[in-house]
């Protein structure tokens, strides 16, 4: 496990996303937070980062939203926050997306623990005031393989 910290304040937050963007050795990031720390602002500076055109906003009620990138790749920006059961995320074929090579932005991960990838990358970020905040990059450093995918427990 590998951990990153930034403290930033808001005016600087697209050169700390380009930073963090150039850390992630992963497609699933997992964003972590409390509600209106920032983590939809960050997903945008991340998405610039990214060189999308695409301007994010929080897929509370859609409960995912899609950008795009240059390359033609894709971007799926979750919240799972209004999610009751991981029936409710299968009913919205979430299993399609993690079968994808594309992106995957996370908010509020914790209720869908169990569909996690072990490689997943987390990103947790703290409102410290209304201009600062703090954010910590964790790198999971264990690789899922087909052989550890079928042995290791999941959580």
């Amino acid at each position: 496990m590998q951990t990153l910290q930034f403290t930033y304040h808001l005016k600087d937050i697209d050169a700390i996303a380009a930073k963090v963007y150039n850390q992630l050795q992963c497609k699933v990031i997992l964003f972590e937070g409390l509600m209106g720390s920032g983590k939809t602002t960050f997903i945008n500076a991340l998405l610039k980062a990214m060189g999308s055109k695409d301007m994010a906003t929080s897929p509370t009620f859609s409960i995912v939203n899609e950008y795009k990138l240059p390359n033609n790749e894709k971007i799926f920006h979750f919240d799972f926050y209004r999610i009751t059961s991981i029936e409710e995320s299968y009913n919205f074929g979430i299993e399609d997306y993690f079968n994808t090579d594309h992106w995957l932005f996370l908010e509020w991960p914790q209720r869908v623990q169990e569909l996690l990838p072990i490689d997943a990358q987390t990103i947790t970020i703290t409102d410290i005031n209304e201009h600062r905040r703090s954010l910590k990059l964790t790198i999971n450093t264990k690789k899922l393989t087909e052989h550890n995918a079928m042995t290791e427990p999941k959580f």
